[in-house]
């Protein structure tokens, strides 16, 4: 008996087999076919992503309009690492979210109305090939669910790009109105550069040897590009985080030793900048997340 319980307490939550009615957010887990439930999204306040107001102000009202029933496109958030893609989504989601009445069981009123609360369902990338099935359970439901596919690319050989090509827009049922996917990525056409031109070389005709990879990125109605950062955007990202925290040094002090800080890690970006809050938090004995 001990045995069986303890079994039963390792053993991982049962997951839904069918869209939920209520929750933020979700792991998309295909091989037990359903969903996983997760508490809080580990998400920054929105304005504390600096150095991306283009792409925060273009992302935020897309998701915006989504979440209020208006169309809206798919965005794939490529360019330079750690310049706050993924968190961007997260604060997005976040940001458009407050405010929003929760949805209740059975698709009731509340999940029903327009300007609901979005549920953000995470899909890995080795998961991408299991999209059409997710889409098929989400597809009869009340509520919008806005997937997220975070460093998503595709290497030589790898053909389950043909599914999320064909969940974007292909097939005879097309993508459902309640669902938008948002996609980050190093590369702005999901390959590696060198794969494309291989392709060009060995094909009989280039541009169509590369047409069909290259066309996955057009499923996305909206790219957004981030790019490495200035000093200028660097020390507001710090300045930033500083004063959200309560982190109490004077101010001069603060810049040398974030600048010290990327010069030691060979970079400036927003990662760059939340590593060095890590440790100066630590070390003033500040609790940050």
């Amino acid at each position: 008996m001990r045995i069986a319980a303890a079994l039963e307490r390792l053993a991982p939550s049962s997951l839904a087999a069918a869209a939920p009615a209520t929750g933020d957010a979700f792991v998309w887990e295909p091989a037990h076919g359903g969903l996983l439930a997760i508490g809080p999204v580990a998400s920054l306040p929105l304005a504390l992503l600096k150095g991306i107001d283009h792409a925060r102000d273009t992302l935020r009202e897309n998701t915006r309009r989504f979440a209020d029933g208006l169309p809206a496109n798919n965005a794939l958030l490529w360019g330079a690492r750690g310049m706050g893609k993924s968190s961007l989504v997260k604060a997005v989601h976040a940001s458009v979210n407050e405010g929003r009445p929760e949805g209740g069981a059975d698709g009731d009123a509340a999940c029903n109305a327009e300007g609901a609360r979005l549920a953000l369902i995470e899909i890995h990338r080795e998961d991408i090939a299991s999209l059409p099935q997710l889409l098929r359970l989400l597809r009869g439901s009340p509520r919008r669910f806005l997937l997220f596919c975070d460093d998503l690319s595709f290497d030589k050989d790898d053909t389950s790009y043909k599914s999320l090509k064909a969940a974007l827009e292909g097939g005879i049922e097309g993508r459902p109105e309640n669902v938008l996917l948002y996609a980050t990525s190093n590369r702005r056409h999901l390959m590696p550069r060198d794969m494309m031109e291989n392709e060009r070389s060995t094909a009989i005709n280039p541009s169509e040897a590369v047409e069909e990879k290259v066309s996955l990125s057009d499923r996305f109605g909206l790219w957004l590009g981030f790019h490495h950062c200035g000093q200028d955007d660097y020390l507001a990202m710090i300045d930033a985080y500083a004063a959200h925290y309560g982190i109490a040094l004077e101010r001069s002090s603060l810049h040398a030793r974030a600048l010290a800080w990327s010069a030691a890690r060979g970079a400036r970006s927003g990662r760059v900048a939340w590593q060095f809050m890590q440790d100066i938090a630590g070390e003033t004995g500040k609790r940050i997340g």
